[in-house]
């Protein structure tokens, strides 16, 4: 019977090596900073079921302090949020953050400027709410490809 369960995990080994052969982000370290809990529960299901480890931040304090302690490897940022903009934190997290990791910007705004304005701000991909989250794991995995 043990052979039994290592050729098993032998296999889910190789399973997830071309997993992470296949998109690069295995416990890649992702925060998300939005204060909408429904919001963060449905995107951090997501992304945990795809592999990644996910860090919640509430707020933009509560993000640079995780982004300065945590190193994460992407951030997917709320833009409206309260105690500091998102852009605010966009800027610090661009200036201060030595490893410099791609940053989504997600918006429920419909300012056709917030899209600029984000790029502008170093911001990698922008998405409008409600988002499809499929397309949002899949420009996480394109960004953190080309980010490494």
């Amino acid at each position: 019977g043990d052979h039994c369960v290592w050729a098993q995990n032998e296999m889910r080994g190789l399973f997830f090596e071309s997993l992470a052969a296949e998109f690069g982000h295995l416990l890649a370290k992702l925060l998300l900073v939005d204060d909408d809990a429904s919001i963060l529960e449905v995107i951090s299901a997501a992304f945990e079921h795809h592999g990644y480890d996910v860090l919640k931040a509430r707020d933009g304090s509560e993000a640079l302090v995780r982004a300065e302690r945590d190193a994460p490897d992407l951030v997917v940022l709320d833009l409206v949020m309260p105690r500091r903009s998102g852009f605010a934190v966009l800027d610090r997290l661009r200036q201060r953050h030595a490893t410099h990791p791609p940053i989504i910007v997600v918006t429920a705004n419909t300012d056709p400027r917030h899209e600029q304005f984000a790029h502008d701000h170093g911001a990698d991909a922008f998405f409008r709410k409600p988002f499809d989250i499929d397309s949002l794991l899949e420009t996480a995995s394109e960004l953190l490809k080309t980010g490494n």
